[in-house]
């Protein structure tokens, strides 16, 4: 029976460290003012009859704090990169020189940076949602082991437990969510 509880216990944990993972993931495709390659990683492009992502046919580099710099590996991908940067939803213009493409990336406005961190805010709480539904099938899990002969006391030292797991959670979201914030409101 505790062998099942670790077993509940270790997947609840899992669940939890898969919706931070989640989360940093999400506020990294977040333009936040500077340029971060990762805003172009839904991107994909056609490249030997197969839709790939930019970064497995071209190099993406930031030169400046402002810019992507995007150098094709074949240069007949140039129109076919700009075409697909166009039809994204990221919202950036693209001009090349015949190499590299470059994406400038204008200033943020201050309604926009709100914007932005109302999005991040959304962002924290599903992942918030999703700690809490794992905290919560894992109470459900030992309640049932109760039922099936458990004792009771396990069965709140167990719940005792995951509660602190899932407040340390809780935790990494806000401070994800806090830098994330921060690193937009900066102008």
């Amino acid at each position: 029976m505790e062998d099942e509880l670790e077993l509940f216990e270790s997947a609840a944990e899992e669940q939890m460290q898969n919706a931070i993972a989640h989360l940093d993931d999400t506020l990294q495709h977040i333009r936040a003012g500077k340029a971060n390659p990762r805003i172009l990683d839904p991107i994909k492009i056609e490249y030997y009859g197969t839709l790939s992502p930019l970064s497995s046919c071209a190099t993406v580099t930031t030169p400046d704090a402002r810019t992507i710099a995007i150098t094709p590996w074949e240069k007949k991908l140039i129109s076919e990169i700009e075409r697909a940067i166009i039809n994204s939803n990221i919202g950036l213009a693209p001009s090349n020189n015949g190499e590299t493409i470059r994406l400038i990336l204008p200033p943020l406005t201050e309604e926009r940076r709100r914007e932005l961190c109302k999005q991040c805010k959304a962002e924290a709480e599903n992942a918030k949602m999703s700690i809490r539904n794992a905290r919560r099938d894992a109470i459900e899990e030992f309640k049932k082991l109760v039922k099936n002969g458990l004792s009771e006391d396990i069965e709140k030292d167990a719940e005792e437990e995951i509660q602190k797991v899932h407040d340390k959670y809780v935790a990494k979201v806000e401070a994800l969510y806090s830098a994330k914030e921060k690193e937009i409101m900066t102008v």
